[in-house]
């Protein structure tokens, strides 16, 4: 596994965004069925106080018969950043706000994943490699 970095300028220079193909939609739901038939695909899940929020592939949403729209693309961060790092989250979330572009952030363990409507995500592509080359040279 490459070094873990821990500066804000390392992880936002060494971030180099890249879109996974498909779409997803965040469900919420307190029914514990639809927890057991979507948990298997999905790529992230969360209690809340108001249900399980599941982020799952548009087409397993549709089969479930849930809400599917507002579909949103994943920008990885392929940088691995310290869970103790400071800075990369608010980099990029205010870099996309900047542009009217919203996001959803996913820490997880080796990478942060960035979430926004797939409309939006060659836009979204852009600003962030523009943010990842102007702190290369910072």
């Amino acid at each position: 596994m490459p070094e873990t970095v821990h500066k804000a300028q390392d992880m936002i220079s060494g971030m180099t965004p890249v879109a996974i193909s498909g779409e997803f939609v965040f469900v919420s739901t307190k029914d514990p069925a639809l927890v057991a038939s979507l948990s298997s695909e999905a790529i992230s899940i969360f209690r809340e106080d108001e249900g399980v929020s599941l982020l799952v592939p548009v087409e397993l949403a549709k089969l479930a018969e849930q809400n599917v729209e507002q579909p949103m693309r994943c920008i990885t961060l392929n940088v691995f950043s310290s869970l103790e790092g400071v800075g990369l989250t608010a980099a990029v979330s205010k870099a996309l706000a900047d542009q009217a572009i919203p996001c959803n952030m996913i820490a997880a363990f080796n990478h942060d994943h960035v979430f926004v409507p797939s409309k939006l995500c060659g836009q979204a592509m852009s600003v962030l490699q523009s943010l990842q080359k102007q702190s290369a040279v910072e």
